[in-house]
């Protein structure tokens, strides 16, 4: 049974989310940052903290909200007022979808999620902010003696360069690519979205290197969750699933160009991306491949195309995205939702299962928590959980990054490369390394 939400009371003074966030971090070891940007004007953040519970429990949650806590005046408070935050990685949902997987090595849990124990709420639109549970709200201010993360994340950036190893070679990623297209002209798939990893080694403060790639590439659906000795840092720009009331919407990013030096090639980039033949093709493939999914799960004849091969651009990219929607019956669990839709699309490619299967022989590796998704599940439902991209997994002993992008028949082996390099840089920067030599 669902725990009842929180009752969270507004405070006087709201406080900075990085404050709010650093004084929790210092006093309690299992801690979120559900961050919508440094210099976010509207959306929500959430910093707190919970206690490690078994994913089986938050899959039985159901994910349509119930009526009575919808229409509760609490709802100024924000959409989400306890519950669980977590993540689940690639291999979890594969391994449910019946495709073959490799070993995580046990690095990090492929599942792992907080039963939320203490909130803070941060409405950016108003400037507002709401506490609730046991929320250890405490302003980090000067002389305080509380470390102070940009501190951490100067000693961090000033540190010398971390060495990187790559689990394939820009020419074998190439290679790769080709196979791709080989198995797309024997039509055993139409899209593969094929992945690698960089890694690097030594103890790395998570909370440090948060505030480093928040700072270099803000997100609408950044954050950091800490569990154990692990930590999940992202400056994800793709929301995988939104649940609100009995809505279910998914928001597929298909298409990347980066960002110009100037006003000028900054639009040609943007408009570049939005006539390319190639990634228009790309996306309305995975369009295509979430309504199935969401079908699965939704009331029947539901489930629409809402907006389609839109650019939105941010601080290092232009991305390509659509947006599908559904409406999800009373009974749906997380779990269902999940077992329907996940792993994302945009991370697979078409047709599904296939695709994992063909993907499983070609990067030679696991994805780990990478490709999958993180977030917050409502303890009166609702829910919503980003794609694990643009993120950085710490375990101890070191981090690794994913990346990746989608192949299809018109893809070029030498701009699929770029487009990983480009994906990579900024967190791997955000760890002081940089993107090995011909990426």
């Amino acid at each position: 049974m669902a725990p009842p939400p929180l009752t969270l009371t507004p405070l006087a003074t709201a406080p900075d989310p990085a404050d709010a966030f650093a004084a929790v971090a210092a006093r309690r070891r299992d801690v979120f940052w559900l961050d919508a940007g440094p210099a976010a004007s509207g959306g929500w953040s959430w910093v707190g903290w919970g206690e490690a519970v078994d994913a089986d429990h938050v899959r039985a949650v159901h994910a349509v909200g119930d009526r009575a806590v919808s229409d509760s005046p609490a709802l100024d408070a924000g959409p989400f007022r306890g519950g669980w935050v977590g993540w689940a990685g690639y291999e979890s949902g594969a391994t449910r979808a019946a495709a073959p997987v490799h070993d995580e090595s046990g690095e990090v849990d492929g599942e792992a999620w907080l039963r939320v124990r203490g909130l803070v709420a941060f409405d950016h639109a108003t400037g507002r902010a709401w506490s609730g549970g046991e929320a250890d709200v405490i302003t980090a201010a000067p002389g305080s003696g509380m470390p102070v993360p940009a501190d951490r994340a100067r000693d961090e950036a000033s540190a010398p360069a971390r060495p990187v190893r790559s689990r394939h070679t820009p020419d074998e990623y190439a290679a790769l690519i080709e196979r791709c297209r080989d198995a797309i002209r024997a039509g055993d798939a139409y899209q593969l979205c094929l992945t690698t990893r960089f890694a690097v080694e030594g103890d790395i403060d998570a909370v440090a290197t948060f505030l480093a790639l928040r700072a270099a590439t803000p997100a609408h659906h950044g954050g950091i969750i800490r569990i154990g000795e692990a930590a999940l840092v992202s400056a994800s720009p793709e929301r995988f699933l939104q649940v609100e009331g009995d809505t279910v919407r998914t928001r597929p990013i298909k298409g990347t160009r980066p960002r110009g030096s100037d006003a000028a090639t900054d639009a040609a980039l943007a408009a570049e991306l939005r006539a390319d033949v190639k990634e228009r093709a790309e996306n309305v493939m995975i369009v295509d491949l979430m309504r199935n999914d969401l079908s699965r799960v939704c009331v029947p004849a539901s489930v629409r195309v809402e907006k389609l091969l839109e650019v939105e651009s941010y601080s290092a990219v232009h991305q390509l995205v659509s947006t599908v929607a559904g409406t999800l019956p009373a009974t749906a669990t997380v779990g269902d939702l999940l077992d329907a839709a996940f792993p994302a699309g945009s991370m697979t490619g078409a047709p599904k299962l296939s695709a994992m299967t063909l993907l499983h022989a070609l990067e030679g590796g696991p994805r780990g928590v990478y490709a999958g998704c993180f977030g917050w599940v409502g303890a009166g439902g609702g829910l919503d959980l980003a794609m694990v991209i643009r993120s950085i997994v710490v375990h101890p002993g070191g981090a690794y990054v994913g990346a990746g992008g989608g192949i299809t028949w018109r893809s070029v082996a030498a701009a699929e490369v770029a487009e990983v390099g480009l994906k990579a840089r900024a967190p791997l920067a955000a760890l002081g390394a940089a993107v090995p030599a011909g990426w």
